[in-house]
């Protein structure tokens, strides 16, 4: 498949150099191996995704966020070995492989990353992504999680609540989660409130509907600045 640069974003543009990385953190050979279900909807789990070499620098490299909900790529510092994470998972190179897990040529669209760290009550709620998403992956990075639902993400058959479900995914490092946006796409978590670490790349139809996007984004930050949530 052939790359369209001209409708990438310019950071897209500049991460498609993360290929000079000689130590990757992406185990793409543990990407291509994770399974994709069609049904109720298209999506992929995979694991050890991240090679274990590379958790401490993650750990520690991880932005300091003290806001919840996502933010761009943007709005925070990156650094180090996260740093690289975000211009690979940003990479042409990872577009092609979930373009060919996916069965979807995921090069014309542009990217948006962003990070959360933190968690509250109300999210998770059951929903479907808006139309201007096409796909979107999860890699998330808590150290552990323990058994109870709170805080794992359901692939859910319709709104009426967490269950039934089709699979749960465990918020822990090394697992990647990624599906395709119909209007079949239910998915949420059941209520957990605190620490919640995840890196989100979503390809969007189009360049304004990225920038409409970081604009939300940014709208929705400023008002959890004024009254903390």
């Amino acid at each position: 498949m052939t790359a369209n640069l001209a409708t990438q974003t310019p950071s897209a543009v500049r991460t498609t150099a993360s290929a000079l990385w000689d130590d990757p953190v992406i185990n793409l050979d543990a990407v291509r191996a994770g399974d994709v279900s069609r049904e109720p909807y298209t999506y992929m789990l995979a694991n050890g995704v991240l090679h274990q070499s590379t958790y401490p620098a993650l750990r520690a490299e991880f932005p300091p966020i003290t806001k919840p909900g996502f933010l761009t790529v943007d709005e925070v510092q990156l650094r180090g070995r996260f740093r690289q994470l975000v211009d690979e998972i940003e990479s042409e190179e990872f577009s092609e492989v979930m373009s060919q897990k996916m069965g979807l040529d995921l090069h014309p669209y542009p990217r948006l990353t962003t990070i959360r760290k933190l968690s509250q009550l109300r999210d998770g709620r059951p929903h479907v992504d808006g139309e201007a998403k096409i796909m979107t992956v999860l890699f998330y990075m808590n150290d552990e999680w323990d058994d109870q639902p709170e805080g794992r993400l359901r692939v859910l058959y319709g709104i009426d609540g967490f269950e039934p479900y089709k699979v749960e995914v465990p918020p822990t490092i090394g697992t990647m989660f990624a599906f395709l946006r119909s209007d079949a796409s239910w998915h949420g978590h059941p209520p957990f409130a605190g620490e919640r670490k995840v890196v989100q790349t979503a390809w969007i139809r189009d360049q304004d509907n990225v920038e409409r996007k970081k604009r939300r984004n940014a709208t929705a930050q400023f008002l959890k600045g004024i009254f903390g949530r």
